[in-house]
């Protein structure tokens, strides 16, 4: 047995040091599956052994990757409890699925994902890639502050009928968008709400914005009691200012526009209702780090995730599409 730990997770990851810099030397640090479970090790233990069984925090690490816990005897691999889980894919392919997720810089679709990985089967891409659009959503965050811009968006298909908010068949979205001083976006957040009721708008709010920030709205009379006591709310008639909606409120709505050309770009404007969420999540991801200097830093968080993430049962793909409006 080895017992050697592995480095404390660093605050600030580096690059070259904690994550390859190009691809280049991303195939030189994940050449098999050993180096790929002990960087996975490296992560999930983060310099502390804890074994997940009885949570005692001594052990070693024995010649086949996995750690030996000397409190219950317990055999722990870095795989267990991860979207790792039991897999029969070797983590190689797992790491090369990840790298080029995050590597390209408006991300892959399953049908490209089989095309570059040699997959015997669309869904195991498709798989794949919904853990780790999975990992992505289930990742804590942290919340929005400062001046922030909040309004929603509809996703779906053309269709006769009443338009924007309470359109029959089509999803809705709350945006927030944090704005900066003197110009300029910071992140994102979206999440699929069932209404533009007060009740509604005011949790996403809470769970999204910190408390003491300036909410920037329109004039939905549902904004002013869910931005009420906790935030400073200042609501603008579209109507009435005699402005577009996108001069208003500029930052919602060119994150709409982004994630509604994404959609139509990587994934030609198809996907089922039931993941959109993790789209969108997938898109935040992408716009709250858009201006890493390596794209290897998104291949780190990725893996930081994955590893966080709990085992998942096998996705079920349907045949329902939508297109975004």
């Amino acid at each position: 047995m080895e017992s050697s730990m592995p480095k404390v997770l660093p605050v600030s990851p580096k690059a070259g040091i904690d994550y390859p810099r190009n691809y280049a030397e991303f195939l030189a640090w994940f050449h098999n599956d050993a180096a790929c479970l002990d960087y996975l090790n490296w992560i999930r233990c983060k310099g502390v052994f804890t074994c997940p069984s009885c949570h005692g925090t001594k052990g070693w690490r024995m010649k086949d990757g996995r750690w030996w816990c000397d409190a219950c005897r317990n055999r722990v691999s870095a795989t267990a409890g991860t979207i790792f889980h039991r897999t029969r894919t070797p983590l190689t392919v797992w790491f090369a699925a990840a790298w080029h997720l995050t590597s390209a810089k408006n991300g892959v679709s399953a049908k490209t994902l089989h095309r570059i990985l040699g997959f015997g089967s669309y869904q195991t891409a498709w798989a794949m890639l919904h853990r780790f659009r999975c990992a992505i959503s289930n990742a804590r965050h942290d919340m929005l502050s400062g001046h922030v811009e909040v309004d929603e968006t509809v996703f779906g298909g053309v269709r006769h009928g009443k338009r924007g908010r309470g359109a029959e068949g089509k999803v809705l979205v709350a945006i927030a968008v944090e704005l900066l001083s003197p110009k300029g976006f910071g992140r994102c957040r979206l999440q699929i709400i069932p209404s533009a009721e007060t009740e509604t708008l005011k949790m996403f709010i809470q769970n999204h914005i910190k408390p003491g920030s300036t909410i920037y709205t329109d004039g939905l009379p549902s904004y002013p009691g869910a931005a009420k006591d906790e935030y400073i709310h200042h609501g603008t008639s579209i109507k009435g200012s005699g402005k577009d909606a996108n001069e208003v409120l500029p930052g919602v709505h060119r994150v709409a526009a982004l994630v509604k050309r994404w959609l139509m770009g990587t994934h030609q404007g198809s996907f089922e209702e039931d993941h959109l969420q993790a789209y969108l999540d997938e898109f935040s991801f992408r716009f709250n780090r858009r201006k890493s200097t390596h794209r290897g830093m998104l291949f780190f968080r990725l893996i930081e995730q994955s590893v966080a993430m709990h085992p998942m049962p096998p996705p079920v793909s349907g045949k329902m599409s939508r297109h975004p409006s």
